[in-house]
């Protein structure tokens, strides 16, 4: 069974108001799609595009332990496990 990451889908249930769901059903139509495919591609495009600086800036102050300097035999151990 193949679970790799690029195949996993997440599910989240949304609450958006009335007219933003007019909206974006009507562009949805207009793009000849529903509107759970409209919106799963905005969400994908934004993603894909989102600045990778405010993503360094938001982990740095959220998960500073990804600053710490490897000692040297973590340092090997990470570059075996990249085949370095």
């Amino acid at each position: 069974m193949d679970t790799s990451l690029s195949n996993a889908k997440r599910r989240k249930v949304i609450d958006i108001p009335e007219q933003t769901f007019r909206t974006l059903s009507v562009r949805a139509a207009a793009s000849g799609t529903n509107l759970k495919a409209f919106i799963e591609k905005m969400l994908v495009d934004y993603a894909d595009n989102a600045d990778d600086s405010h993503l360094y800036a938001y982990l740095c102050e959220k998960r500073p332990e990804g600053k710490d300097m490897l000692n040297e035999e973590e340092t090997r151990s990470f570059e075996d496990w990249l085949g370095l």
